[in-house]
């Protein structure tokens, strides 16, 4: 018979459990600090949810009433420069943080509340109600709330989509020479998410000061714990990932304290990410003002029990046993939190004209201007004045186009040791798979990090070190297809934050991503991405097709504080051009195309390796086409003036690219161009795209699948003929 051992893991893994003595050892302050900001919460969230019941919360109202004592028990343990983020029911942990950086020391219910808080309330408030003295101009409302400043780095809507980000901030801290560490809070549904899973493996693996604070409040939606997996208790995962985790009652903020207290130490000293999982409740149905029991996955005995250990009640009973609290003077703490929301209130809203006695409106000043709409969906790019461009005195010579991908990332890793550059195999086989990073690793060994193959973790961790601020990411996708994997990451946070946040906050982010049709990978490693990312507000976009060119927009991307999408094609990494001598610090504008070849029958739109391909069909044919290498593809950097004059003399348009229609680029700019310009058109839009299916690893599938010089040959011919 085999002989089986048991095997254990090597990070440690305790409940933690309060006593009276625990409670009699605590501070006075500390308790006291934490009875008053759980009571102006608690207030806080019943205001929240009477105006939702009076219809002016428009969107959801996701209660934290009976969390909270997670939320103030944790951030007590935190320090000023530490960072969190938290989940759509996250107002408890916004506020938490937000209170610990205006009053620091504390403050106290039953006397005048200083204009910070008051101040916080009000614009809390005004962000859940979606009006513009809110944090983020009401763009944000409850699920999205954000005050870099308090460290607060912003809740959010998607399941598991902010614990990612947290790692990023956590990387930053460190690589900054701070203790600070970070801390993510999400619940019992995220814990089965797979870009929290992710997240767990990369910061085990770096040993990232992130703590993951898995507020278990026994329900996702109405689906229990018990339904959703095999271990209810769900800070087991951390000992599988490497974790050192604690399990706490939630509904105890003192217990939830000293299993923080410990979870910091450990961070701070360098012993890598840990995991609190906070046992806790949350009285009210998933969005709302009415229990769980109100719509039969829960029944009232299961509530009364869970509400017979409040915190709030928890920490006021050992303050009066401890003769620290009286009854009065917790009426009266209870009290002021309710003046503090009814003068909040009365600020923002007023008597509805005509109404019912008691009923209110929103005043009309409050709301944003309608014209904010799209302000802030990308930067100014003020960060571009006084830069210098590309002009006609840089020496050139012929260069191998992945050389100058390399090269110049060098030189701007030593000119600015802000950035780093991130991706599966980057600092190993000479320079990653294409050989795009070639020596970074060696002259720069901390800040070039090959990353586990888990994309929406690594994309994640990416998007929170650009939201920091302190450094400039750089993020290697192998090939262009799995942004689908890393979707979340790059189309719900990196893209939209900017907007999402206010339109304010800088997103310094450069993805490079590569196509590979042609060269027999398939169809789920051969997609052009630009359509989509041309469809997600957010990302500028820019397609190099010369080694000079390459220079000068990477370098446009490194300085821009948007996310910057660089599409490269596998076709062009062996091709030689003209590249500089030396000079690797130009600038070519945002928003500036290039005529590759001049002409009057028709414009010629293009981009990437198709550049090439189009000028060989052009001077195959004969047929007199202008042809404009678009260089810059997103919406609002496209250089509609170049375009526009070219039209306005050909009068004729083709689109060329080399992907498939389905996701094609040219669908959305012959809609635009259409649109902008038809007055001048004689003739319908043309294009040339790849077929409906995605390319096949068959060598002559593969061919049919896609566009070359042939596809554009014959569309050129055609024109010719008309």
């Amino acid at each position: 018979m085999p002989d089986h051992q048991s095997l254990h893991p090597d990070a440690p893994w305790r409940e933690l459990v309060t006593t009276d003595a625990d409670w009699d050892a605590a501070d006075p302050e500390l308790l006291a600090t934490m009875f008053h900001q759980l009571v102006l919460i608690r207030a806080f969230e019943e205001y929240v949810l009477e105006l939702a019941g009076a219809g002016l919360v428009h969107g959801p109202a996701h209660s934290s009433i009976g969390q909270e004592g997670g939320a103030v028990g944790s951030v007590l343990a935190l320090a000023p420069g530490d960072e969190v983020n938290g989940s759509h029911r996250g107002h408890h942990q916004f506020l938490a943080k937000a209170l610990q950086h205006v009053a620091p020391k504390g403050f106290d219910l039953t006397a005048e509340l200083p204009d910070e808080i008051r101040t916080l309330l009000l614009r809390t408030l005004g962000e859940i109600c979606g009006l513009d003295r809110g944090f983020s101009h009401g763009r944000g409302g409850s699920m999205h709330l954000q005050w870099k400043e308090a460290g607060a780095m912003g809740t959010n809507a998607i399941v598991g989509g902010g614990v990612p980000l947290a790692a990023g901030f956590a990387w930053a801290c460190r690589h900054a020479g701070t203790d600070a560490v970070a801390a993510t809070y999400f619940g019992d549904g995220a814990a089965n998410i797979g870009s929290t899973l992710e997240t767990f493996n990369l910061a085990a693996a770096w040993q990232l000061p992130v703590c993951f604070f898995l507020e278990n409040n026994q329900y996702a939606v109405s689906t229990s714990v018990a339904e959703a997996t095999g271990e209810p208790r769900l800070s087991a995962r951390g000992p599988g990932f490497g974790i050192a985790s604690w399990r706490v009652d939630g509904m105890n903020p003192l217990a939830v304290h000293l299993a923080m207290r410990e979870a910091t130490a450990h961070m701070r000293a360098g012993r890598g990410p840990t995991l609190v999982e906070a046992d806790t409740y949350r009285y009210f149905h998933q969005n709302g003002p009415f229990p769980g029991s109100a719509f039969r996955y829960r029944d009232k005995d299961e509530e009364a029990r869970w509400r017979a250990r409040d915190p709030i009640d928890q920490v006021a009973s050992h303050l009066v046993r401890r003769g620290l609290l009286t009854a009065e003077a917790r009426a009266a703490a209870v009290a002021g939190a309710r003046a503090a929301m009814d003068a909040a209130g009365s600020t923002l809203l007023e008597s509805l004209p005509g109404g019912k006695p008691g009923e209110r409106r929103i005043r009309p000043g409050e709301w944003p201007d309608p014209t904010f709409v799209n302000v802030g969906v990308r930067g100014d790019l003020r960060e571009f004045d006084g830069v210098r461009t590309a002009d006609g005195d840089v020496a050139v010579h012929e260069a191998k186009f992945i050389d100058v991908v390399a090269e110049v990332m060098r030189r701007r890793m030593e000119t600015d040791d802000r950035i780093i550059v991130l991706g599966e195999d980057v600092h190993r086989l000479n320079g990653g798979t294409n050989g795009a990073t070639k020596g970074l690793k060696a002259a720069f060994p901390d800040r070039v990090l090959g990353t586990p193959i888990s994309e929406n973790a690594f994309t994640g961790l990416a998007g929170g070190i650009a939201l920091d601020g302190r450094f400039r990411p750089v993020v290697e996708f192998m090939y262009a297809d799995f942004m689908w994997v890393a979707a979340d990451q790059l189309f719900n946070q990196v893209a939209k934050a900017r907007h999402m946040f206010g339109g304010d906050g800088p997103v310094p982010l450069v993805l490079r991503s590569k196509s590979a049709a042609g060269t027999g990978y398939g169809s789920q490693h051969s997609m052009d991405p630009a359509g989509v990312y041309a469809t997600s507000a957010g990302w500028r976009i820019v397609a190099p097709s010369t080694p000079f060119d390459y220079v000068g927009l990477m370098n446009a991307a490194l300085r821009c504080d948007d996310p910057v999408v660089v599409l490269e094609h596998v076709d062009l990494y062996n091709s030689t051009g003209e590249a500089p001598v030396d000079d690797y610090d130009y600038c070519l504008p945002v928003g500036k195309a290039a005529v590759r070849r001049t002409g009057e029958a028709v414009t010629v739109l293009t981009y990437l390796s198709m550049v090439a391909e189009t000028l060989a069909a052009a001077d195959e044919t004969g047929v007199d086409a202008e042809v404009i290498d678009l260089r810059w593809l997103d919406r609002a950097s496209l250089d509609w003036e170049t375009v526009g004059e070219s039209i306005r003399k050909t009068n004729r348009i083709l689109i060329v690219e080399q992907g498939a229609v389905g996701t094609s680029y040219g669908g959305w700019l012959a809609d635009e161009i259409q649109r902008r310009f038809f007055d001048w058109l004689d003739a319908p839009i043309q294009r040339v795209t790849g077929g409906e299916a995605s390319p096949s690893i068959s060598k002559v599938l593969e061919r049919a699948a896609i566009a070359r010089a042939d596809e554009v040959a014959g569309a050129l011919r055609q024109i010719g003929e008309a």
